[in-house]
């Protein structure tokens, strides 16, 4: 096993899919499954199969259209759950089988009104079917953050030795810290994979704001997979955003040493496709793909960007497919920013006359939110010999 390979598990298909108003129809899903597979993915979680007809045809039609990245169906650890899965990806060039069932008490109770034994039993049955099913198989705890330790590695234990290569995980409800994650991390490490070629993966909400930190910890402390989505959509407040954990290992490269297959040129172009499938865009101040995420408009940083971006940019617009920075003209802009845009207009000024529409432009910025170009023109004074830029 590569220590410093990490795999990117893409789930927005599945779990993103699951959050309100981010449902998709068989068509936008290939569409988004391509557009996934160009960004360099290594699995794509297409659906539950199980869960509808719809589904099941989704993970049909991704399984034939995409030939290099693995495809993943997920299934409880149910009989019925396992071989629709595998009749799903027959089609696939790589297949995986994602089983999973709950750890935690609560879930055992309440939900599934289960025991302990019967999980371990549940977990041996599903993996051992699914290992002759498909090319690879996963298992996932849900819940496992709020599960008891050693009754999750007994979990993980069994699902080893039936034949799961990939163990997820799950830190379901956004519960854990940074801190208590890399722990457990470091225990399934030590207690269940050990020198075994297994994958650890991991696959965090964001109830908490912190499925990204979350993440980033788990990879530290010895994961090698991250199940994230596109824009961090997904059930409640989402999943970790597939571009942030990128970025930061990319930015961060000094820290998190570990390389993957993205093409991070792709990741603005991948989520603009995903706000024009499903009925929302991501907030203005969105890390990595916001609208804002590379816009200025405090003359202090205008000025350091005009100068040199990487006083106030950690990366490149261009780095994650985005055209370019954007210096917006408000009313916390600077002469160096005015300056700037009136130059791209084909405007030079001398110093004076720029502080005389500099004035100018402040008391409008101060009665008007947005300043386009033509209210730039309107600042000019007659009077004023202009100089225009050839």
């Amino acid at each position: 096993m590569d220590l410093d390979r990490l795999r990117i598990f893409d789930t927005t298909l599945r779990d993103g899919e699951q959050s309100p108003g981010c449902s998709m129809f068989l068509d936008e899903k290939v569409e988004m499954a391509r557009q996934l597979e160009s960004l360099g993915v290594d699995v794509i979680e297409a659906g539950f199969p199980i869960a509808s007809e719809g589904d099941f045809e989704a993970v049909r039609a991704v399984s034939a259209e995409c030939r290099r990245a693995t495809v993943a169906a997920l299934a409880r650890t149910v009989e019925g759950d396992v071989v629709r899965a595998a009749d799903s990806l027959k089609r696939a060039n790589s297949s995986r089988i994602h089983t999973f069932v709950a750890t935690s008490d609560i879930h055992l109770e309440y939900k599934l009104q289960k025991t302990r034994a019967d999980v371990i039993r549940m977990t041996r049955d599903a993996v051992r079917l699914a290992t002759g099913l498909a090319d690879e198989v996963e298992f996932s705890a849900e819940d496992a953050t709020r599960s008891d330790p050693e009754f999750l590695c007994d979990v993980f234990a069994a699902a080893v030795d039936e034949g799961a290569t990939i163990l997820n995980v799950p830190d379901t409800v956004g519960y854990t810290l940074p801190s208590e994650f890399s722990d457990l991390i470091r225990k399934v490490r030590s207690d269940v994979v050990r020198d075994r070629n297994v994958t650890i993966s991991v696959h965090c909400h964001n109830d908490l704001g912190l499925a990204v930190a979350n993440s980033l910890a788990a990879i530290d402390a010895g994961a090698r997979q991250v199940e994230c989505t596109v824009n961090g959509i997904g059930e409640r407040a989402g999943n970790a955003s597939l571009e942030e954990v990128v970025m930061a290992c990319a930015v961060r490269s000094d820290r998190m040493q570990y390389v993957n297959n993205i093409d991070t040129t792709q990741l603005y172009p991948t989520s603009r496709l995903l706000s024009s499938i499903i009925s929302f865009g991501v907030q203005p101040n969105k890390a990595i793909v916001g609208r804002n995420a590379f816009a200025h408009e405090a003359g202090i940083h205008q000025h350091g960007v005009l100068s040199n971006p990487l006083c106030y940019e950690i990366m490149t617009p261009e780095s994650v497919g985005v055209p370019k920075n954007d210096i917006v003209l408000g009313k916390h802009s600077g002469r160096h920013a005015l300056l700037a845009r009136y130059e791209q207009l084909g405007f030079q000024f001398a110093g004076d006359e720029i502080s005389e529409i500099y004035k100018r432009f402040t008391a409008l910025a101060d009665r008007k939110k947005n300043i386009y170009d033509q209210d730039l023109l309107g600042l000019i004074p007659s009077h004023l010999d202009v100089a225009v830029a050839v």
